[in-house]
Parts: structure tokens; sequence; C-alpha cells
């Protein structure tokens, strides 16, 4: 039986566009029916395709704007006052990455989160890869781990001058540990969260920003260390994770989209098209607002996953 959904995003930049699009073709890949209002701080001459209202951000809620899941889409820095703003107005949140510009939240908001699904951004757990990694358990025996993402920031985003886009500005919450915060909320997914953390965190290239280019981690769980690089100035993308075991060395690549056995010389190669893996994390969050499976990216786990980013004290 189909079923219907009403829908708000609030900003609509290019990540929110792409969620929008998948949202769009999962549900009518469905047969679902849906109606999607936008909430932006400016208002546009045109809708985007599939949207059938667009309202001032600043203007009150009215009590009928009542809506199954609000997508959190403009900037980090307005996440919490987004989140606070449609609290009462929603089913559920989905909410983009990292989930706040700081770890200093009311704990009363995480409660009130905590009483409706709500789910934080985590595309590259569903990277085929990663979730090979998860599915058949290669870090539970891993005496080690080291993760590392390395590329160019200039390159990030075509026909854009990298010093000007907010991962250039530590004032506007750029610096490639919170950037690349993926590779710790992943390690999380797949270790648990470690007992300690360590980071060095800092400039150190010749690129023309003043936020951290470079983020160097050491973490342990119970059984496993845990070493993490991250940068802004590796001139070709390396994004791999390795897994150091009593009989063997895994290499995961996950761009290229390969494990190989460096012992054994066992090798597998999997799909690593990027859009992809999105579209399963929208299938993935559908099923958590239709309560077929519990979240398992909530909001309390991101804060935890950000002071670890942010070098804090976990």
């Amino acid at each position: 039986m189909s079923k219907h959904y009403d829908i708000a995003f609030v900003g609509l930049g290019s990540i929110g566009t792409r969620h929008l699009n998948n949202v769009r073709v999962f549900l009518d890949k469905r047969r679902d029916t849906y109606a999607i209002d936008l909430y932006r701080h400016k208002l546009q001459d045109s809708l985007p395709d599939g949207v059938r209202a667009q309202y001032l951000y600043g203007e009150a809620l009215t009590d009928e704007r009542q809506y199954d899941i609000i997508f959190v889409t403009n900037p980090t820095s307005l996440h919490e006052d987004a989140i606070r703003k449609f609290i009462g107005h929603t089913k559920a949140f989905f909410i983009e990455k990292p989930i706040f510009g700081d770890t200093h939240i009311n704990a009363e908001l995480l409660d009130q989160l905590d009483a409706i699904p709500n789910y934080v951004a985590c595309p590259l757990r569903y990277n085929p890869v990663l979730q090979y990694v998860h599915e058949y358990g290669l870090c539970k025996d891993a005496i080690a781990v080291r993760a590392i993402c390395s590329s160019y920031l200039p390159e990030w985003r075509p026909n854009t001058d990298y010093r000007q886009c907010y991962s250039a500005h530590r004032d506007m919450g750029g610096g490639v540990g919170i950037d690349l915060i993926h590779e710790w909320d992943y390690l999380t997914w797949l270790l648990g969260m470690p007992e300690e953390s360590h980071s060095i965190q800092t400039k150190i290239s010749n690129l023309e920003i003043d936020s951290d280019d470079i983020a160097i981690y050491i973490a342990k769980t119970k059984n496993t260390s845990i070493e993490v690089h991250l940068d802004y100035f590796g001139r070709k993308p390396i994004r791999q994770l390795e897994i150091f075991l009593p009989d063997d060395t895994i290499r995961c690549d996950l761009i290229q989209g390969s494990i190989t056995y460096l012992q054994s010389g066992k090798q597998l190669q999997l799909d690593a098209e990027r859009n992809a893996f999105q579209m399963k994390e929208i299938a993935h969050f559908f099923d958590i607002v239709d309560k077929k499976i519990v979240t398992d990216s909530s909001a309390r786990h991101a804060v935890q996953v950000l002071k670890i980013a942010k070098g804090e004290t976990i």
C-alpha cells in the first residue's frame, strides 16, 4: 500500500538538492505520494522541480504546518536553530553532517530529539567497501586500524574559488577535521566509541586558507588502536582503511571499491559509484521513518563523533 509524506527542506544548497532529487526518485519508485515545501532565507523566482511551496525561514510557523519529515540541509551553524524551530512541527528529522557547529548543546534539545526518529547523515557507511567490512565483521579481531582521507581542496568544487568556500575559513566552520568527519563516523560504527582520543589539528600547507588543513588522531578502544590522517593538500585523492589482523592485513580502498588481503592475496572489487550509496542512505532513512528499524546514527551519537573530530574530551 502506498503512503503519503509531507516533507520540508530547510535550505537547499548542493547537498540539499542531491537529497531532494534522491528522495523524489526513491518515493516515485515506491509509488508513494509526497508534498515538499522549502524554507530558505531568500525567496527565489522559481521553485525546484518537485517543490510545492517555498517560505521565508524567518517567518513564524503556523500550527497547521506539520510535516512527516524535516530535512535540515542549511549551513551547519544554523542546524541547532532549525531543529528548535521545527521540533514541534515534524515526526522525524534528517540532519546533514556535521550535526552542529560545536558540542555545547543543551541536553533538553537532545532529549526532545530522542522522542522522535532522528538521523544524522553518514553516507560513507553505505559505500559498498564499508558495507562489506561491516557485514562480515572484518574489524572484529583487529589489533589496529589506520584510516586516511587525503585530497586537494582547490579541486573539491569545480569552477569555485576554494579561498571563498566555508572549508577555507575557521569562523565559517571550516577545517579538515570537521569537513571529513565521515572517517570518525564510520570508525565508531565499525569499532564503537574509543575510550580515549588525541589529535593534532593545524594549518601546515601553503593553501590560502585560515582553517586547519591537517588533522591527525590516535585513539583506542578496549582492543584496537586507531590512527586517522585527514588533509586538504594531497594532490592525488586517497581514501583508505587498513585493518591489521593477527594473520593478515586488509587494505580497503573506498575510491577504487577494492578490498585486498595483503598476506593471502585475496582481492575483491565492488561498485563505488557515489550516488548509488547515497540512494541507499535515503532508503535506510525511510525504513527508520516507517519504524521498520531503529536509528543507527542518532543525534546523540553524532555529538560524540563531533567531540572526537574537534579533539575534545569524550
